[in-house]
């Protein structure tokens, strides 16, 4: 049996998960996860209740979307996300961290600003900046965040880029971040991103 992956559509733990499956070529199967009702076997497996979810046959699980991006890179990496260069690897697991710890919990706020009305939604945009500022002086160089080709940290941060960008499109692509916009432009226009976002039956 194929291990099976639970996902969600647009959600950016998932959608990494999904590109690194699909760019290493491991074959899975996949179900799409209503959140609203979660599956019995899903919840069995993984108490989270988030997703992604890996199951493996032999009742092995993977609860986080980094640990299937490394398990399905290991197995083939032909774009060479992963880098055998210690330093490299270090600042690509840090900046990720901060992306998921920092970053993130951030973002909520200015995605759901309206659920905590204590400040604006442009004070909590502002708040995310900081990260932005990072990735905009990474970028100016080669077009990449750590190295002159995508790695890890690109395939990992940039949904939560393009999530920040739907908060407000019109405001972020006039912002001051032309090599943000312009690595999450490239990046949504793969042939990669497009095949793991097309809808089954698309």
């Amino acid at each position: 049996m194929k291990p099976l992956l639970y996902s969600f559509r647009r959600c950016p733990f998932a959608i990494r998960a999904r590109l690194a499956i699909k760019v290493s070529g491991v074959d899975v199967d996949t179900q799409e996860v209503s959140l609203r009702a979660k599956p019995k076997e899903m919840l069995e497996c993984s108490p989270k209740g988030t997703v992604p979810v890996l199951k493996f046959a032999d009742g092995q699980v993977l609860e986080q979307s980094l640990d299937i991006m490394h398990w399905a890179l290991k197995h083939n990496d032909p774009e060479h996300w992963l880098d055998d260069d210690r330093m490299i690897t270090a600042d690509m697991l840090t900046l990720i961290q901060r992306n998921d710890e920092w970053f993130k919990p951030k973002l909520d706020l200015y995605k759901y600003a309206v659920r905590y009305p204590q400040h604006s939604e442009a004070y909590y945009r502002e708040q995310t900046e900081l990260f932005l500022v990072d990735l905009e002086e990474r970028l100016k160089n080669t077009g990449h965040l750590l190295a002159g080709r995508h790695t890890l940290a690109d395939m990992a941060i940039f949904p939560f880029i393009r999530q920040f960008c739907n908060v407000d499109p019109d405001w972020f692509c006039a912002s001051r971040y032309r090599n943000v916009v312009r690595w999450l432009d490239d990046l949504l226009q793969s042939e990669l991103f497009l095949s793991v976002m097309r809808k089954e039956g698309e």
